[in-house]
């Protein structure tokens, strides 16, 4: 990952603010079926011990083994299965403690998350429906060890888990989001202008400095291309226009300050706007809600979590 994609992937984990619920941790046995669709929230199933397969509206199955996990970061149709074709839907069943596992057994953690904010949901708009991570992945080794803390914590009641897996889940998608940055599958977005060598020396100027004048001329020629080169170039990485891009990115660093608890006047001016109204304007488009009201929110958030 070069330093400018890892500086951007450092500042994009430092503005998501997600908030996961485990469902429920246990075993099942024989034919079943289980599914988290239908509930307008993203979703993720780990696999602890065992095998099963995913089925995803139009994709053939996907095959999970021990210590293989997938996030859904949006709420699509889909359901897990002990088998790969079958016939007829499998029963849904009871799911049965993790107390010990059972021959021909697959233990699951399964559960919700959602985005407390605005600006965490723009960041993964870009990303695909879902992400499949691989026990075997050596750039995920370090999540073994997650896995290891989940199973410690495992067992019981399967509708009354640990509040540690939550919290552990999280980290874990921490790590794939981060491992996402560096695949060359992203088709759109921040982090794929940040893998562009072309493109990178930009970016990192428009971020330290969101507030220069960063017409599509002087973008093309930081970037050493001509205008028309420039803008085919970046609508094809980025998947939007320069000037929409920048008006996403503008908003992003505005709402991360303001998170920080930066005032509203300070932060219009840190990312180029003098005018009050306009600068509103711009952060209710992007971001779904007044500057001011985000801010207030996000310090009730931040006084909450402190008395909790």
């Amino acid at each position: 990952m070069s330093i400018a994609t890892d500086q951007l992937v450092h500042w994009l984990l430092g503005s998501l603010e997600l908030e996961t619920t485990v469902f429920h941790v246990g075993q099942y046995c024989g034919r079943w079926h289980a599914s988290t669709a239908g509930r307008a929230l993203g979703s993720f199933h780990l696999v602890l011990h065992g095998d099963c397969f995913l089925h995803v509206e139009g994709q053939p199955p996907i095959a999970l083994h021990p210590r293989d996990g997938v996030f859904l970061l949006r709420d699509i149709p889909h359901f897990l299965s002990s088998e790969p074709n079958p016939a007829s839907l499998p029963p849904r069943v009871a799911m049965q403690a993790l107390s010990a596992a059972q021959v021909g057994s697959t233990g699951l953690a399964c559960g919700f998350f959602h985005f407390r904010d605005a600006l965490s949901e723009l960041i993964v708009s870009s990303f695909p429906d879902y992400l499949i991570i691989r026990a075997e992945d050596a750039s995920l080794r370090a999540a073994s060890t997650l896995f290891d803390l989940i199973l410690a914590e495992a067992g019981g009641d399967p509708d009354h888990a640990s509040p540690l897996i939550a919290r552990l889940t999280e980290v874990l998608f921490f790590y794939v989001i981060r491992h996402v940055a560096q695949q060359d599958e992203i088709a759109s977005g921040l982090l794929s202008i940040a893998r562009r060598a072309e493109f990178a020396p930009l970016l990192d100027s428009m971020m330290r400095e969101p507030g220069q004048d960063w017409s599509t001329d002087n973008m093309a020629r930081l970037a050493h291309m001509s205008r028309a080169s420039f803008y085919k170039h970046f609508i094809d990485a980025s998947g939007q226009p320069p000037a929409q891009f920048l008006l996403q990115l503008r908003m992003k660093i505005a709402a991360q300050r303001l998170h920080a608890g930066d005032s509203v006047e300070r932060t219009a001016e840190h990312v180029g706007y003098r005018s009050h109204a306009a600068f509103s304007r711009a952060f209710k488009k992007i971001i779904g809600e007044q500057p001011g009201a985000f801010r207030r929110a996000s310090r009730q958030r931040a006084a909450t979590q402190r008395l909790n």
